[in-house]
């Protein structure tokens, strides 16, 4: 399998849990909600088993010293709000990528990356509702 094929694999496996982590945190510790804090873990590590198996080849492919993207600026977050969102799309946006590149190693695991999108565009849309939007 191409090396380059498996590091698209391994930075959006990598965003995606990334991001997932920084909700996580702000449910678990700035709002204390156990229910959104449980269902986003759950999905970082299913995001992580589906690709278990190619973990090693993930490690290999990697290279960030070279990677033209380390120099892209970074944005700025004036609120919470806008940390919660952000992440959400980064997540949104990583797993429709796993979900892509995935149909070309099985497609039940593009299914289960799909699935996880859509738990994510639920938990966006209860979480943004109940802490933001008011």
């Amino acid at each position: 399998m191409d090396k380059k094929f498996i590091r698209i694999l391994d930075t959006n496996l990598n965003r995606c849990k990334e991001g997932l982590r920084v909700i996580e945190d702000t449910a678990r510790f700035v709002f204390n909600d156990e229910q959104i804090y449980k269902k986003t873990r759950l999905i970082r590590h299913s995001a992580t088993k589906y690709l278990d198996g190619y973990y090693g080849k993930m490690l290999l492919s990697r290279d960030s010293v070279k990677d033209s993207g380390r120099k892209v600026s970074e944005q700025l977050r004036i609120n919470l709000e806008n940390i919660t969102a952000a992440n959400f799309k980064r997540v949104q946006e990583s797993l429709r990528v796993l979900e892509e590149y995935s149909k070309i190693i099985n497609f039940d695991t593009a299914l289960k990356f799909k699935a996880l999108r859509y738990k994510v565009y639920t938990i966006e849309k209860t979480m943004m509702l109940k802490y933001f939007k008011k």
